[in-house]
């Protein structure tokens, strides 16, 4: 059975650039680079974007077949996953393409944006397909009514219940987009509620990052960390680089023991 990693770095995402921070990788050499430094940090997975020349966040199957290439041969065994993020330029088509195209071992998909059309046959012959070739799906989730319509997706059989992943993400949509450990108590315990035994991670915009995590781990979630929602340390002062963020959730967390 595949699990979700216990911390999974996200040293890009799909809309900040260097220009936020020098240390943010684009290239698929700086990817690889981040991602074995938050490895030898403490993280044990990778969630992944490709940009073109210009920076830009791209759904581009031959740029992450390098990628994945690459991290196979200098990082094997570690979880890697791509996305499918639409960042308003992608449709649910194209998404879909993605994915059947480079066929990767796991990916991430934005519940709302997949079901966008309401194309129930469709992705349902499409994340049977992807159940099929072992492709890990972990579904984005952004508030409690995605987690509703995961609920009632899963019920319908549209999306498979076997190794059902799932992530909240925290502070998307707030004010300034910062996000507080209190704002995970009502769709964490919706989910659970709702789908007990879910595999589950949070991921958290702000510098209340690590604590979030913290909390996400309280409950037997786990984490995704990194420059794609938040590159500050708790002190409020910038990480010098990805592995650095990992490096205080792992020291936080084994404090706790956690």
């Amino acid at each position: 059975m595949t699990a979700l990693p216990r911390i999974m770095l996200a040293p890009n995402g799909a809309r900040r650039t260097t220009a936020d921070h020098p240390a943010l990788p684009v290239t698929i050499p700086q990817v690889v680079q981040a991602a074995l430094d938050a490895q030898a940090a403490g993280a044990d997975g990778l969630h992944a974007h490709v940009r073109d020349a210009e920076q830009r966040h791209v759904l581009d199957a031959g740029l992450y077949a390098e990628l994945l290439a690459e991290l196979a041969a200098k990082a094997p065994g570690l979880y890697v996953q791509v996305t499918t993020e639409a960042v308003g330029r992608y449709t649910p088509a194209e998404q879909r393409a993605l994915v059947e195209t480079l066929r990767p071992a796991a990916v991430s998909i934005a519940l709302r944006e997949i079901m966008a059309g309401g194309e129930d046959d469709l992705n349902r012959r499409f994340f049977a397909g992807c159940a099929e070739a072992g492709c890990h799906v972990q579904h984005i989730l952004y508030d409690v009514a995605d987690i509703r319509r995961l609920a009632e997706l899963v019920a319908s059989g549209v999306i498979p219940r076997e190794e059902l992943a799932a992530l909240i993400v925290l502070g998307r949509y707030a004010e300034g987009q910062r996000s507080s450990p209190l704002d995970l108590q009502e769709p964490a315990r919706l989910l659970l509620e709702l789908l007990p035994g879910v595999d589950w991670a949070v991921c958290a915009f702000g510098p209340a990052e690590t604590d979030c995590l913290v909390a996400a781990r309280r409950l037997g979630g786990k984490a995704r960390i990194g420059f794609e929602n938040n590159r500050l340390n708790r002190d409020g002062r910038p990480a010098s680089d990805n592995a650095e963020r990992v490096a205080e959730l792992v020291a936080e967390l084994a404090r706790l023991g956690l």
